[in-house]
């Protein structure tokens, strides 16, 4: 077993061995590490160096399995066992992994701090060594973009919430020159959510506004269509015959005056009429034409140009009934015919199988993009794990790597 307690005398190299393979057995990583559960549940717990020196950011420490059990023996952590033929390590079954419940979530969320300000080509190892004089941190996790670039920012959760509330409330706090963006995490996430609430509010508002500007222009379109049409509307009115109808219209106007629209129903005793040009003009040609007495069905009629406030009422209503006709054509267009054209018989007892695609709703974090944690190896669900040796099964040995990924 590890005899723990000289980390005063610890190299640079063993320190920085002695944190990741402490990572990889820690509170963060373990729980989530696939492949690691699998190896401890064989052998009591352990796993052998052989194994470990697999994982990617070990592997890119040391290779020495001298190494890496003396900088064990100097942790004070005690986190770490060494087996006696010094080929194996576990975590200390006086170290339990905490039950995962919904307050050890709460706890943890608690003390994780948002950072933000790094540059885009910082990398772990660069942050990591920053945050190492500003208090212990259990994990980093490193943010990142669609495209797997790093976003400059990171999730980083301290060992305690004093250290990580000391942390925050450190004013002008620097990397390099570039001064930092430091939120704890829920109010990082309070903010995210206040900025799209409002998004939302200014997008809804101008769509409002698009919308009332659209109608305006809609409204000054037809006021001018309106005004465009003043002149060209012809009232009629008398005892009609109940058999009046607007072909009569049309055969006594015909070659004096082009009809766009007539505003009559058969057995009324009024209608307008709506010319392409001037109503007077084609009264007049049609009056002259017929000896300056102009009846329909031999019944006396009054014809009355309209002008004014009632053209531009007349028209509204000559222009409504335009649309509802309109309407009423599309509306017969788009009823679909059954087989042979008997239309949709039985349609009410087919059944109809819903072939689209699912949206997905992604959490607050997966629209950050994807995150690298504190091995360099991204999230297990998030990013394709890293290769590994030949001797291990590739998937697993990436699952691993992933679970001690960065994290943003």
């Amino acid at each position: 077993m590890a005899e723990n307690g000289d980390s005063e005398n610890m190299s640079d190299l063993e320190r920085k061995v002695c944190q990741q393979i402490e990572y990889y057995f820690g509170d963060h990583n373990l729980p989530r590490d696939k492949f690691l559960q699998e190896k401890i549940k064989l052998d009591d717990g352990w796993v052998t160096l052989e194994t470990l020196i697999k994982f990617n950011r070990l592997n890119r420490l040391t290779k020495d399995f001298d190494v890496i059990v003396g900088a064990l023996k100097k942790s004070t952590t005690e986190l770490m066992e060494i087996s006696e033929d010094k080929a194996k390590v576990r975590r200390s079954p006086n170290k339990p992994l905490p039950e995962v419940t919904e307050q050890y979530k709460n706890a943890v969320k608690s003390r994780s701090v948002y950072i933000k300000g790094f540059p885009q080509d910082a990398t772990l190892d660069d942050i990591k060594e920053w945050l190492d004089s500003k208090g212990k941190v259990e994990n980093i996790q490193m943010r990142k973009t669609i495209q797997k670039t790093f976003k400059g920012s990171v999730f980083a959760v301290f060992d305690s919430v004093e250290s990580a509330k000391q942390f925050v409330e450190t004013p002008n706090q620097k990397y390099k020159d570039t001064e930092l963006i430091v939120l704890f995490r829920d109010d990082y996430f309070a903010k995210k959510n206040d900025e799209k609430k409002r998004n939302r509010l200014e997008a809804k508002a101008k769509a409002k506004q698009e919308k009332e500007e659209k109608q305006k222009q809609a409204e000054d379109a037809e006021m001018k269509s309106l005004e465009e049409k003043q002149g060209c509307l012809l009232k009629f009115f008398g005892d009609l015959e109940d058999q009046t109808c607007r072909e009569d219209l049309h055969a006594l106007f015909s070659g004096h005056g082009e009809i766009k629209w007539i505003d009559f129903v058969r057995g009324a005793k009024e209608g307008i009429i709506l010319f392409k040009s001037s109503a007077k003009e084609a009264l007049d040609k049609a009056q002259t034409a017929n000896d300056g007495s102009l009846q329909l069905r031999g019944r006396e009629v009054t014809w009355d140009v309209l002008e004014g406030d009632v053209a531009r009422e007349a028209l509204k209503k000559i222009m409504e009934g335009q649309q509802e006709l309109l309407n009423k054509k599309k509306g017969k267009g788009r009823k679909g015919k059954g087989k042979g054209g008997k239309g949709p018989q039985g349609a009410q007892d087919r059944k109809v199988k819903f072939q689209g695609k699912k949206t997905k709703f992604e959490s607050e974090d997966e629209e950050e993009g994807e995150d690298e944690s504190a091995t360099g190896a991204a999230s297990p669900k998030k990013r394709p794990l890293e290769e590994a040796e030949k001797e291990e099964p590739a998937r697993k040995q990436l699952k691993t790597e992933n679970g001690a990924g960065d994290a943003e």
